[in-house]
C-alpha cells in the first residue's frame, strides 16, 4: 500500500505494520515480491465452506487480516527481508514532535546502523570494539531486547574475524574481559531487574563468552612463509619511521618483540617521550615524573602510569558522523539525504563515548 510516512525525507515507500510499528519494505528478491502477489491475491478471494445450508462466507476484511498475517509472518521469517532499513543512518530525536513520535535510544541506533558491515571494514573494526567495549561498561542494560540480541551477533563475528584473520586479538579481549565483569555483577542483581529477558539465556551468554575467551587465549599465530622482502629487512630509518606512526603503547612493545633490532628501537626515549606529549598534557606528566637510574625521566614507565589516570587520545580510520543540520547520525561515505547548502560544514565526526552520549536522557 501508498503510505505517506511521518518521515517527510522518504514518502511514497511500501509500508508494512508489524508488532513494533511501521516498517518499510521493499522487494529484495523475485520470489520475495512473487509471494507478496500471492498474499495479495488471496485478500480478494471468498472462502466457502460447509455444506450449502450451513454456508459460511468469510468477507474481504477477514481475508486481508489473515492475509496480513501469513505477510508479517513471511516477512519475519525470510532471512532475506530481515533488514527493513537499507540506509545506514539514522534521525536522532530525544523528544516527541508532531512529524515523529517517540524518541530514538541506543538500541534503535545500534540496529539501524549495519555495524555488522561495519568490522568487515578494517578502518571502522576498532571503532566498532571500542563501541562495543563502552556498552558493555554501563549500558547494556539499556539496550532492548532485539538489540542485545544483535549485540551478541555482532560480537559472534568480531570474535570469528579475530580468529580466521589474528587481527588485533588483545583489543577483542579486553572488551570480553570488561563483558564477562559487568555479566557477572548484573546476574548476581538478577533480583533487580536489571537484565532484560530469561536469566538462563544470560547465564549461556556468559558460558559462550568464557569459551570465547579460552579459544583466544589459546589462539596461535600462524607462521607466514615469504621469500620476498620482509620487515626486518628495511633500513633502521624506515624501521624507526613505523614505530613513531604508533599511537599505542602496547602495540609498540608487541612489534618490538619480533626482533632485536625492533627491540632497541621500542626502547628509544624520544619515541615514547613523543608518546607521552600526543596523549596527555604537559602539566599532567609534570605531576608524575618518574626518574630512571641515570636520573634521567623514563618517559615509558611514565606513560603507563598516565594512562592509569587520564584518557589517551583515540585514532579510529573512520567514525560515524552527525550532521548538526539534519540531527542524523550516520557513516559519512554513505551519505544520508541532507537539506544544508554546504553539507560539509554541518558534519560532525563522534567518538564511540560521543555516541553513548547522544542517547542519554
Amino acid at each position: 500500500m501508498p503510505f505517506l510516512g511521518q518521515d517527510w525525507r522518504s514518502p511514497g515507500w511500501r509500508w508494512v505494520k508489524t508488532e513494533d510499528g511501521w516498517k518499510r519494505c521493499e522487494p529484495f528478491s523475485p520470489a520475495l515480491e512473487d509471494g507478496n502477489n500471492q498474499l495479495n491475491n488471496i485478500s480478494h478471494t471468498v472462502i466457502l465452506t460447509g455444506d450449502d445450508e450451513d454456508e459460511e462466507i468469510y468477507g474481504t476484511e477477514d481475508c486481508e487480516f489473515a492475509a496480513k498475517k501469513r505477510k508479517k509472518d513471511h516477512f519475519r521469517n525470510n532471512t532475506d527481508s530481515q533488514c527493513f532499513y537499507r540506509e545506514k543512518w539514522i534521525y536522532v530525536h530525544k523528544e516527541s514532535t508532531r512529524e515523529r513520535h517517540g524518541y530514538c535510544t541506543l538500541g534503535e541506533a545500534f540496529n539501524r546502523l549495519d555495524f555488522s558491515s561495519a568490522i568487515q571494514d578494517i578502518r571502522r573494526f576498532n571503532y566498532v570494539v571500542k563501541l562495543l567495549q563502552l556498552i558493555a561498561k554501563s549500558q547494556l542494560t539499556s539496550l532492548s531486547g532485539a538489540a542485545q540480541k544483535n549485540y551478541f551477533n555482532i560480537l559472534d563475528k568480531i570474535v570469528r574475524k579475530v580468529m580466521e584473520d589474528q587481527y588485533n586479538p588483545r583489543l577483542i579481549k579486553d572488551l570480553l574481559q570488561d563483558l564477562s565483569s559487568t555479566l557477572c555483577i548484573l546476574i548476581r542483581g538478577v533480583g533487580k531487574s536489571v537484565l532484560v529477558g530469561n536469566i538462563n539465556i544470560w547465564i549461556c551468554r556468559l558460558e559462550t563468552i568464557l569459551l570465547w575467551q579460552q579459544q583466544l587465549k589459546n589462539l596461535q599465530m600462524n607462521k607466514q612463509v615469504n621469500n620476498g622482502l620482509t620487515l626486518s629487512d628495511l633500513p633502521l630509518h624506515m624501521l624507526n619511521n613505523i614505530l613513531y606512526r604508533f599511537s599505542d603503547g602496547w602495540d609498540i612493545i608487541t612489534l618490538g618483540q619480533v626482533t632485536p633490532t625492533l627491540y632497541m628501537l621500542s626502547e628509544d626515549r624520544q619515541l615514547w617521550k613523543k608518546l607521552c606529549q600526543y596523549h596527555f598534557a604537559e602539566k599532567q606528566f609534570c605531576r608524575h615524573l618518574i626518574p630512571s637510574e641515570k636520573g634521567h625521566i623514563d618517559w615509558k614507565l611514565m606513560y603507563f602510569a598516565l594512562q592509569k589516570y587520564y584518557p589517551i587520545k583515540e585514532q579510529y580510520g573512520d567514525t560515524l558522523h552527525f550532521c548538526r543540520h539534519c540531527s542524523i547520525l550516520f557513516w559519512k561515505d554513505t551519505g544520508h539525504p541532507c537539506t544544508a547548502s554546504d553539507p560539509n560544514t554541518c558534519l560532525m565526526p563522534v567518538s564511540p563515548q560521543h555516541f553513548i552520549d547522544l542517547f542519554k536522557f
